[in-house]
């Protein structure tokens, strides 16, 4: 999967699962992959064998500018269940997919991701510093007030990140109580930490970081 700002891979592991990993930037392929699917810049020269558009994906009511990430990881977490799902990947956008019990797309949000907010922060401001993304895992935040400016960034991202998911959570869940809810993307293990912070007995939240990769590899077989 090309992504807005890093390459994610997965590969059978011979029994063993599936492995995931991404990359900063990738622009040579020694063996091109079974599948593929983009949402970020495509090298020139890839050849399009094996590339996975909208149209591949056996989902209802997909518009035509919906992002083939999100169409995936909508079609396998409905895949899993067979319910309708909310699927939030926490990329370089935070981006909320929600798929009927039919497999139907029934729309969703979009905001700036955690990478994003703190650049934004640095760029758009006089004296707050530049925070690298690595630091939402490696800061201890839960909610606390913090007495120096960069945690202070991170913890208020993750807070504002993780009320936009329970905002959407809490939303859908009114309308349709069987709604199961998926986490994926970069940044989804710092927020899943966070969110079970604020709620011990779990926040109903499942976190997937392979997601939209399995979705990739389910639709990859089909096509």
């Amino acid at each position: 999967m090309i992504g807005n700002s890093r390459w994610h891979w997965a590969e059978d592991g011979q029994g063993k699962g599936r492995r995931y990993w991404s990359e900063a930037a990738a622009t040579v392929l020694s063996q091109l992959p079974s599948g593929w699917a983009a949402v970020g810049p495509v090298p020139p020269g890839l050849p399009s064998a094996g590339r996975l558009e909208l149209a591949h994906i056996p989902l209802q009511n997909l518009p035509p500018w919906l992002g083939v990430d999100r169409a995936l990881g909508g079609y396998e977490a409905w895949q899993r269940c067979q319910r309708p799902v909310l699927v939030a990947d926490a990329g370089t956008a935070l981006s909320f997919t929600w798929v009927d019990a039919q497999g139907r797309f029934c729309g969703g949000r979009l905001q700036a991701g955690a990478a994003l907010q703190l650049q934004a922060l640095h760029q758009g401001t006089a004296q707050l510093p530049a925070v690298q993304r690595s630091a939402l895992g490696a800061m201890d935040v839960l909610g606390d007030w913090s007495t120096d400016t960069a945690t202070a960034m991170v913890a208020g991202i993750l807070e504002g990140l993780a009320g936009a998911l329970q905002r959407a959570a809490g939303q859908l869940l009114q309308r349709q109580p069987d709604l199961q809810l998926w986490l994926t993307g970069g940044d989804a293990e710092a927020l899943h930490k966070r969110l079970i912070a604020s709620d011990p007995e779990g926040s109903g939240w499942q976190l997937a970081p392979g997601l939209c990769l399995d979705g990739l590899a389910r639709a990859a077989a089909l096509s």
